[in-house]
């Protein structure tokens, strides 16, 4: 594993890292900071593992795991280095779409991107020689957490892994950054976007959404589904729309982001106005659930209420709503959304 082959020589390094980062600013590859120049440091910021204190203003930020680099971009800080695309990377470039946009309005390189294939890369990491490292979002475990501290302060996720809100996300790394004034700014102009798109489509105020996970038509015996945990799920309620009852009340019941149930329990669905998966642009997604002799009897699948978001494209990644992503395809999924939503 990286971390058992990482911590051999990680007091050697956090040494090296130590002595470096006091001339850390004077280096060619330091990224550019803005904002406020008024924060009070230290500043500490409280998660799931404990408390991280954050001495002086970070200028060398790395992040880990998904889409904590686009808080920093969006606060105008170019990260050293952050994890390589492995969904919806069209082009094979290691960026997505939005990332790409935001390094070029900046005039910025693409920092080092670390390769999370087979988990953190905790050496990458530390040979960007960051002040900090963001991990609001992600799915970090203890032992991730204690290897990456020897690195950098680290800043964790609040309370459960791969459950932060993009706003909580947005809060806790722009006030370890420094920028918590410039991070409600971004919050704000955020939501103002949400709720503008949704005005557009009035027939979707208070319908119930519900996000099924990717869909394995070889076997529909079973269904999983994302909880009100989820972003993905989330985000519904952050365009006006609803949790349905059946799945607010399952959600209830654990911490899970995520739930699998017998498609014999189809009955429980039938509070469900729209249905929204991973699938295909063609409908055959839809196609098969509506030949399923149990999933055709669900409301939203028997008149095509449905959302199918084909593939690794932006759209279907931008599902997961993150602070570039969600600016990036709003108009594209609220008008998917739309669609379903005249079907009703």
């Amino acid at each position: 594993m990286r971390a058992t082959r990482f911590l051999a020589g990680i007091v050697a390094l956090t040494t090296a890292l130590a002595l470096s980062a006091c001339g850390s600013s004077d280096s060619d590859d330091t990224p550019a900071a803005s904002g406020s120049a008024t924060a009070a440091f230290p500043i500490t910021v409280t998660h799931a593992f404990g408390a991280t204190t954050i001495e002086k203003k970070p200028v060398r930020v790395a992040t880990v795991n998904w889409a904590n680099h686009e808080v920093p971009l969006a606060l105008g800080i170019v990260p050293v280095g952050y994890a390589k695309a492995n969904f919806g990377d069209e082009d094979g470039d290691g960026l997505l779409p939005w990332d790409a946009a935001k390094l070029k309005e900046l005039g910025a390189q693409t920092p080092v991107l670390f390769d999370e294939t087979d988990g953190i890369d905790f050496e990458g990491v530390a040979n960007t020689k960051p002040d900090v490292i963001l991990a609001a979002y992600s799915g970090l475990t203890q032992q991730d957490y204690d290897t990456l501290s020897k690195i950098a302060p680290v800043v964790a996720y609040p309370k459960a892994p791969w459950a932060t809100s993009w706003r909580d996300s947005i809060k806790l790394e722009s006030t370890a950054l420094g920028l918590a004034a410039e991070g409600d700014a971004l919050i704000a102009t955020i939501e103002k976007q949400m709720k503008d798109e949704a005005a557009r489509y009035p027939k979707l105020a208070g319908k119930s959404v519900m996000f099924l996970t990717h869909l394995d038509p070889a076997d529909l015996s079973k269904i999983s589904f994302y909880t009100t945990h989820d972003t993905r799920a989330q985000f519904f309620t952050d365009l006006g729309m609803k949790h349905p009852d059946s799945i607010a009340k399952a959600s209830a019941a654990t911490e899970e982001f995520s739930l699998t149930q017998s498609s014999e329990q189809v009955q429980n669905l039938s509070d469900v106005d729209i249905i929204v998966t991973y699938g295909d642009a063609e409908g055959t997604t839809l196609a098969t659930l509506q030949k399923d002799p149990l999933l055709s009897k669900v409301p939203a699948i028997a008149r095509g209420s449905f959302v199918s978001l084909p593939g690794s494209t932006p759209v279907a990644t931008a599902a997961n709503p993150t602070p570039l992503a969600v600016s990036f395809v709003l108009k594209d999924y609220v008008d998917l959304l739309g669609k379903a939503a005249d079907k009703i």
